[in-house]
C-alpha cells in the first residue's frame, strides 16, 4: 500500500449512510487528524452548504472538522459557472432545480435565479422536485439555456436503502431535451483537480476515497490520481471484478486501511 500525504474523501456511503453512523469512518478521520494528514471531504451532495456539512458531521456523527475540510459539488458548480460566464460573456442567470444550499451558493456568486430567460439551467438533487420544475427546466434548455448537472449519482445511500439521487433527475431532463449536460461533480475530473489545488499537494501524493465506483473512483481515475474503494455503500465486489480499470486499492472497512 502506498503512503499518501493527503486524502480526498467522499461522504454519503463512505463516512455515513444518511443518519446512520459508520463507526470505522469516525476512527479513520481521527487517525488522520492525529497524524496531521491533510484531508478534504469532496462530496457530490449539493443540498447543504459547507457549514451545514460540518454541523451534520459533529451533531449526528461525532466527527469534528472545519469548513476548510469540505468541498461540495455546489461550491464547484458555483466556481464553474462564474468562470464559464466570464469566459463566454454570458449573463449570470440560472434556473435551478435543487435545494437551498445550492441556491445560496449560486446567489453568493452573484447569479440571478429568477430571470425569465436564464443563460443556464442547473439540475441537482431536489427533495421536492415536481413536474412543473422539470417542465420549466426542459423548456429553458430547449430555448438555448446551457444545461449543467451538478453530479451524476444515480443513487444515494440512506438509512432506508438506496434512493434516487441527482443523476436520476439530470437524466430525465437529458432524455426529454436530447441535450447532454456539463457534469461538474464526480466523476468529472474538474471537482477533483480543484480539490487537489485546495489541499495543496502534488497529485501523486493524494488518494480519492469513496464507496461508489461510478462517481468517486472514476473521478480519481479521470483526474489521474490513486483511488481507494471502501465497500460500505453503493459498489459491491461482484461488480468491481468486471471493471476494466480497477481501483488502486480496495477495502471492506476504513478500519482496514493503514495510513
Amino acid at each position: 500500500m502506498n503512503k499518501y500525504k493527503g486524502y480526498l474523501i467522499d461522504l454519503d456511503g463512505t463516512i455515513y449512510q444518511g443518519s446512520k453512523k459508520i463507526p470505522a469512518a469516525k476512527r479513520f478521520i481521527e487517525r488522520l487528524q492525529k497524524d496531521k494528514i491533510p484531508f478534504l471531504f469532496v462530496t457530490n451532495n449539493t443540498t447543504k452548504q459547507p457549514i451545514d456539512v460540518v454541523e451534520n458531521l459533529a451533531v449526528n456523527h461525532d466527527i469534528n472538522v472545519s469548513v476548510n475540510n469540505v468541498y461540495t459539488a455546489g461550491q464547484a458548480t458555483a466556481e464553474f459557472l462564474s468562470a464559464d460566464a466570464e469566459k463566454h460573456k454570458r449573463n449570470q442567470t440560472a434556473y435551478v432545480i435543487g435545494e437551498n444550499g445550492l441556491k445560496a451558493l449560486l446567489t453568493k456568486a452573484d447569479f440571478d435565479l429568477y430571470s425569465d430567460n436564464p443563460d443556464y439551467v442547473v439540475v441537482a438533487l431536489d427533495y421536492d422536485v415536481t413536474y412543473h420544475k422539470l417542465a420549466t427546466a426542459v423548456l429553458e434548455v430547449q430555448k438555448g439555456a446551457h444545461f449543467i448537472g451538478t453530479n451524476a449519482d444515480s443513487l444515494i445511500p440512506s438509512e432506508k436503502g438506496m434512493l434516487p439521487s441527482a443523476g436520476s433527475i439530470v437524466d430525465l431532463v437529458r432524455y426529454a431535451t436530447k441535450v447532454d449536460p456539463v457534469i461538474v461533480g464526480k466523476p468529472n475530473n474538474l471537482i477533483i483537480e480543484n480539490a487537489i489545488k485546495k489541499i495543496n499537494l502534488p497529485a501523486k501524493d493524494v488518494v480519492m476515497v469513496g464507496d461508489n465506483y461510478d462517481t468517486d473512483i472514476l473521478a480519481g481515475i479521470n483526474a489521474k490520481i490513486d483511488t481507494l474503494l471502501v465497500y460500505s455503500g453503493v459498489s459491491k465486489p461482484d461488480v468491481i471484478k468486471d471493471k476494466k480499470i480497477k481501483p488502486t486499492n480496495e477495502i471492506k472497512s476504513l478500519d482496514d486501511w493503514k495510513l
